[in-house]
């Protein structure tokens, strides 16, 4: 017998250490979901052996001391590399919440203050959310303002530097277990290990209380209707029927992270997925770099496999259910496969992704399609099932006069118009009946009632006429009206619509549209295509607004001005009322070409950690010292305006990548930046039109827009080989897959999946897979659907 210590050395870069006592010449294989059978192992054992898995091709040696040095090396930096859980735990989870040193000693005031179960408001403003119970006097009060629009007006902050009270509890947390409490003296959260004698001092019972129960300034509103919502998209209460097997592997949750599982599950049920990742697996692996760990291309296989191969989706053993019935713990369900180290990689470099806090499903699935773009260079791009072309037909309401124009897209927003909600009747009763109560501070009686769409108004509202702010009419040389509608001017394979179920209120808090929208299995969209001009249209000239520079620029003295650049100065006051400073605020407005405070922010999401960011804003120079090639030149009359060059080119981008972004989206600021992050900046030399090698650069957080949105535009799949591709074809569609929100927000809540296979419904729930006995279709955030074989 000899004594085994194994080091697994995976081309997924994974690391498995185990022992174990050998009593035949067979070695240990390493059966975790994390190394697949493809691992290359190097086992050294006492008895001087080196074994290379997966064909344990045995290497003798006269002494472990001979070893080679690169053996000795491979292995201690297996052992001393961090993993990418590592990596990502301490910027991932807080610090472990601790007793105050004011718990024991606290003083409350006999001032036979009594906290009624429900109708909170604050006791200085209107705020009837985020409301917080100080635990000395039992003032109710709001939280914070915080600057994604959420929290209230900080007079609980205020209340604690007039008298200070140390400690709050938040109302709407307060459990049998516990509750969350807050030191403003200690400035974070913390225990109170009395805080049930501390409630009840003020009439409170919290071993009588539940959620549902005290937590009215949220529930009170939404919580019926929420947990109504978790229990149908989860289909609760309904005994559903594991399923094993290839296809049917979940995914575990690894906090927050199911944004990432419902969409992974969904693209690797597309066989183009499938064949570009897990049928070109073995290639990938071979020509796979140094550090697999870095590797879009590796990660992807490496996840696909587990999901498909069924090797992690098997069902258990009778021996194993037997052990499960005896201690009364039986559940017939799979683990699952871990996503972590593709997580770390296509989360690199992104403020919100790299966290771990819940993301929105769509923004994850446009940023991972700009990755499979970017690392397909040379290879089978998957993600052209879901390009298409979308027309612009913008016309002059005074001369009559039309442009048409192209743009690729991704995916369709579908709005969700409320007004032509088939209930409208019921849902304006109960609306005035919610706000009486709230006046009253009651309880609104009844349940919340969910507006019901239909389908048919999406689409409508999704063609209609859209009135075009600050059109410039080239036929009047002036600003004048203006109104743009959008059709299809191809179809994809693969249709994904997306329904605008987020929103924000008129005091920019974000908020979700309860909607039941009837979306049909087969879907008919030729009727959407798109016409290009038509008989007695006119176009639009082809000229440019004028040019409009400030004297100084002319000098090439702009940088030294002293004249101030125009900002709205409105859009500078709400994002200051968000907390942000007040220069970056002026920055972020000033950057993106006054489009509102809306872009402001987004800007100052991206940017808020630059050293300088808070710096005051130093207007760039219009002149830049290298001028654009005569081959990358632009004709003088579709040059576009300095202004939006400097606006870019103060981003740091380059000027005559920049001047080619703006010549092919019309001028518009938005659209340009989009474009810019698309088609990266060529290399020296390579002629105009041409595209750069996209593999060779960084991650981009920046992914496609949405076709309601903003972006990239393109020719027509006839004008140039090294263009977009586009895979058109018949408008009818079947509906196979769609993804669901629960929950108040996108920064919140839980994403489940349904998927059809083999004529019947699955629903993806983490590690859960189940045959779906109610698919909630109606219910839906994310809806895909592909393009039916004969139409």
């Amino acid at each position: 017998m000899c004594v085994c210590v194994c080091v697994c050395v995976c081309k997924c870069m994974c690391l498995r250490v185990w022992s174990s006592s050998l009593t035949t010449t067979r070695f240990p294989y390493p059966t975790s979901s994390c190394c697949p059978p493809w691992s290359v192992c190097v086992c050294v054992c006492m008895c001087v052996h080196v074994v290379i898995f997966p064909y344990q091709y045995k290497i003798p040696l006269p002494n472990i001391e001979e070893l080679p040095a690169l053996v000795t090396i491979a292995c201690d930096a297996v052992l001393n590399a961090p993993s990418a859980y590592k990596k990502q735990e301490l910027d991932s989870w807080d610090e472990e919440i601790q007793v105050s040193r004011h718990a024991r000693s606290l003083r409350q005031q006999e001032n036979g203050v009594r906290i009624p179960p429900s109708g909170w408001k604050c006791s200085k403003c209107e705020m009837r959310e985020n409301l917080w119970l100080n635990l000395t006097d039992g003032s109710v009060l709001c939280g914070k303002w915080f600057f994604d629009g959420s929290g209230g007006n900080g007079h609980a902050l205020e209340h604690y530097r007039e008298t200070n009270f140390p400690l709050a509890v938040k109302l709407d947390t307060i459990t049998p277990d516990g509750a969350d409490i807050y030191s403003f003296e200690e400035e974070e959260a913390v225990l109170d290990p009395n805080i049930s004698d501390h409630l009840a001092h003020f009439g409170i019972d919290m071993l009588k209380m539940n959620k549902t129960e005290i937590g009215q300034t949220d529930n009170q509103r939404h919580g019926e209707r929420r947990v109504s919502e978790w229990e149908v998209l989860q289909e609760a209460g309904l005994k559903l029927k594991g399923v094993f097997g290839p296809g049917y592997t979940g995914i575990r949750n690894l906090g927050n992270s199911c944004y990432i599982s419902t969409t992974l599950q969904v693209l690797f049920s597309i066989p183009e997925f499938q064949r570009a990742y897990v049928g070109n697996l073995q290639r990938i692996f071979d020509y796979s770099p140094l550090d697999p760990t870095q590797d879009f291309a590796t990660q992807m296989a490496k996840l696909g496999h587990g999901l498909l191969s069924g090797l992690y989706a098997k069902p258990p053993l009778k021996s194993e259910l037997i052990e499960q019935v005896m201690k009364e713990e039986y559940k017939k369900q799979q683990n699952g496969i871990s996503p972590r180290m593709l997580k770390s990689l296509v989360s690199r470099g992104h403020p919100e992704l790299s966290s771990n806090r819940q993301q929105d499903a769509q923004e994850f699935l446009l940023h991972l399609i700009n990755l499979v773009e970017r690392n397909s260079a040379g290879s089978e791009n998957p993600s052209d099932v879901f390009r298409f072309l979308v027309e612009e037909r913008v016309q002059c309401c005074q001369t009559r006069k039309v442009r048409y124009t192209q743009r690729t897209d991704y995916l369709i927003q579908l709005p969700a118009p409320l007004e032509a909600a088939s209930n409208r009747e019921e849902l304006m009763a109960y609306e005035a009946k919610r706000r009486e109560a709230e006046e009253n501070s009651r309880v609104p009686p009844g349940d919340p009632v969910r507006a019901r769409i239909p389908f048919s108004a999406c689409l409508q509202a999704l063609t209609e006429p859209q009135n075009v702010p600050d059109f410039w009419s080239s036929a009047l040389q002036a600003k004048s009206a203006g109104v743009k509608t959008c059709r299809f001017a191809s179809f994809p394979e693969y249709l994904v619509l997306q329904i605008k179920k987020f929103t924000f209120g008129v005091d920019w808090v974000p908020k979700k549209l309860d909607v039941s929208i009837d979306v049909p299995d087969f879907l008919d969209l030729n009727r959407l295509r798109s016409t290009g001009l038509q008989s007695g249209e006119e176009e639009l000239p082809d000229l440019s607004p004028p040019i409009v520079i400030p004297e100084d620029t002319r000098d090439n003295s702009m940088s030294n001005s002293t004249d101030s650049p125009e900002i709205d100065e409105s859009s500078v006051m709400q994002l200051a009322e968000m907390g942000f400073p007040l220069e970056a605020c002026r920055k972020a407005v000033y950057y993106t070409g006054n489009m509102g405070a809306e872009m402001a922010f987004n800007w100052i999401i991206a940017h808020m950690e630059e050293p300088d960011f808070a710096e005051p804003l130093a207007v760039p120079s219009f002149s830049e010292p290298d001028a654009l090639s005569p081959a990358m030149a632009p004709p003088m009359d579709n040059q576009p305006p300095e202004e939006s060059i400097a606006i870019l080119t103060s981003m740091g981008f380059p000027r005559a990548h920049t001047i080619r972004a703006l010549i092919a989206t019309n001028n518009n600021l938005e659209r340009a930046l989009d474009w810019i992050f698309v088609h990266p900046d060529s290399e020296e030399g390579e002629p105009e039109g041409g595209m750069s090698d996209m593999a060779d650069t960084e991650p981009d957080d920046h992914p496609p827009s949405s076709a309601n949105g903003n972006s990239d535009p393109a020719p027509s799949p006839d004008t140039d080989a090294s263009g977009p591709r586009i895979r058109d074809g018949p408008g009818r569609y079947e509906l196979f897959a769609f993804i669901s929100h629960m929950g108040e927000s996108t920064m919140s809540g839980h994403y489940v999946c349904h998927i059809k296979k083999e004529g019947r419904w699955v629903i993806y729930n983490d590690h859960r897979v189940c045959v779906s006995e109610r698919p909630p279709k109606d219910l839906g955030y994310i809806y895909f659907f592909r393009r039916l074989a004969n139409c």
